[in-house]
């Protein structure tokens, strides 16, 4: 089983977003599904901004 995973990562991981978008799509609808989209874009890339500029180890090292 590792195996296969290991052979077929992406198209696996594809094919899970791909179902848990057409569940969204069919639950909360198109613009809901659009929003969440946007959202964790969003959030994943301030979140890869902190984790790279160190601005939040800085700010909590401080604090301390």
């Amino acid at each position: 089983m590792k195996a296969i995973f290991d052979e077929y990562k992406l198209p696996i991981i594809g094919g899970v977003v791909g179902l848990i978008i057409a569940v969204l799509l069919v639950t909360i609808g198109f613009f809901q599904t659009l929003l969440l989209i946007i959202m964790v874009g969003v959030g994943t890339a301030i979140g890869l901004y902190l984790d790279k500029s160190h601005l939040l180890d800085e700010y909590l090292n401080n604090k301390e």
